[in-house]
């Protein structure tokens, strides 16, 4: 008697390389469905360009302003870049100090946990009071910003290591040096990049904004003053060069998180 696959065992009717890149497929597939849908409905319905222009007419916008649009994201993502590197140094070095010192984490965390609640996009003028409108309040503000989300992640990965690997490090008469360089660091890596990760687009956000309020370049500058100009394409371009921005810093977090932990965990 013969017993019948379950649909688990059954070959999938789609070919190897369609599964594998299946992750990749289904976002862009799902991205192009929209973009004909956004096209379909401009068109169908005559809505004006100053409402929403079609995706076909913010890409030769695009295409036509790339140099200038490039100039405008190279201000707004060195500053992210800066404000990211320091913010994930900061927030790494403080959240070593409190899993190493009980005192420090018990004077820290609730002060970091009370600042969470802060609604911290309202306090981007205080900045610009405190240091001007140039790029240092730009800076601190996205530092600001994006600090919080690297700190407190990798508080929780280094304050909750296997205990098991702790004891046997006791045992082995490890120093608390070795213990938290060797067993610590490396539990806490995927923790410390989980923060990253969110710190990177927390460093656009925080300088876009500032540059919402205090800039003479940069693409919030740019979407600024195109929005006083009611030019729509231009706020729309501008935006898919932020993407593309953001994403480039995403991904280079992504990738540096690759070779860690291929050369760190190996």
């Amino acid at each position: 008697m013969s017993v019948a696959a379950s649909p688990a065992d059954r070959p999938s009717p789609l070919p190897a390389i369609l599964r594998r890149n299946f992750p990749v497929i289904l976002p862009v597939a799902t991205a192009l469905a929209v973009l004909v849908a956004w096209q379909a409905a401009v068109a169908l319905f005559d809505v004006p360009r100053v409402i929403l222009p079609a995706p076909t007419e913010i890409g030769a916008h695009f295409l036509s302003n790339l140099p200038m649009l490039l100039d405008h994201a190279r201000s707004t993502g060195l500053e992210a870049l800066a404000a990211f590197l320091l913010a994930t140094a900061a927030g790494a070095t403080i959240a070593g100090f409190m899993a190493a010192f009980p005192v420090v984490r018990e004077t820290l965390q609730p002060n970091l946990v009370a600042f969470q609640l802060v609604p911290k996009i309202a306090l981007a003028p205080m900045f610009v009071i405190w240091l001007g409108i140039d790029t240092p309040s730009r800076l601190a503000f996205a530092v600001f910003l994006s600090f919080f989300p690297v700190v407190i992640s990798t508080t929780v990965g280094l304050s909750n290591t296997d205990p098991v690997s702790l004891r046997l490090c006791r045992s082995l008469a490890a120093s608390p040096v070795q213990t938290f360089f060797q067993v610590r660091v490396p539990f806490a890596l995927p923790y410390l990049f989980n923060g990253m990760r969110i710190a990177s687009t927390m460093a656009i956000i925080g300088v876009v904004v500032a540059e919402f309020i205090s800039s003479r370049s940069g693409l919030g500058f740019y979407i600024l003053y195109a929005s006083s100009r009611m030019e729509t394409v231009g706020i729309f371009s501008a935006l898919l060069m932020l993407c593309i921005v953001g994403l480039a810093l995403f991904g280079a977090v992504v990738l540096a998180e690759r070779i860690v932990r291929r050369t760190y965990l190996a």
